[in-house]
């Protein structure tokens, strides 16, 4: 077993403490940096950093990053959440050291959805009816995974078929 134990804490966001959203950073007591390859190949990492090593997942709405020395939760409606994720990753990270002789590392992140590519498909009309000033940063929004092709609302039927079929190749499981 590599991981055992951790220390957490549970704030608000700085930025804008009437959030109703916490966030949850777990200290940990072992250092992970050897798993976080083999745990981005197993979960498909959303973001891989080398240096300083980190991998970043984005699972149910949620950012979790998770370092050699810490592991960080964002956007949780309380701390049970918080407790059930770590536990779940936890047994990610224990379970994918286990099994690293039968895992080749990754060192990428998720391939990324291009908002240049994701705009030409858009009506670009800067209707503004999605609630965004331009085409261009709904596309934006679109790329992070935070709005979809539904969103639009002057997007006819052709246009949004091919944006859902472009962005079906990426992993924006949010």
């Amino acid at each position: 077993m590599l991981l055992k134990s951790y220390r957490k804490e549970i704030s608000r966001p700085e930025c804008n403490p009437s959030f109703q959203s916490l966030h949850c950073i777990a200290y940990l007591d072992q250092d992970i940096a050897e798993v976080l390859p083999y745990l981005n190949a197993v979960l498909g990492g959303f973001e891989y950093l080398k240096d300083p090593p980190a991998v970043t997942f984005r699972i149910h709405g949620k950012l979790i990053t998770v370092h050699p020395d810490k592991i960080a939760i964002n956007a949780l409606k309380n701390e049970e959440e918080a407790d059930k994720i770590l536990q779940w990753l936890i047994k990610e990270i224990n379970e994918t050291w286990e099994k690293r002789d039968q895992i080749t590392p990754s060192y990428e992140g998720a391939p990324k959805p291009k908002v240049f590519e994701i705009l030409k498909r858009l009506p670009k009309t800067n209707c503004r009816q999605c609630g965004f000033p331009t085409c261009t940063v709904f596309a934006a929004k679109v790329a992070e995974g935070a709005k979809g092709p539904e969103d639009c609302p002057e997007l006819d039927e052709e246009a949004e078929s091919a944006l859902v079929e472009y962005m079906s190749q990426f992993r924006l499981d949010t």
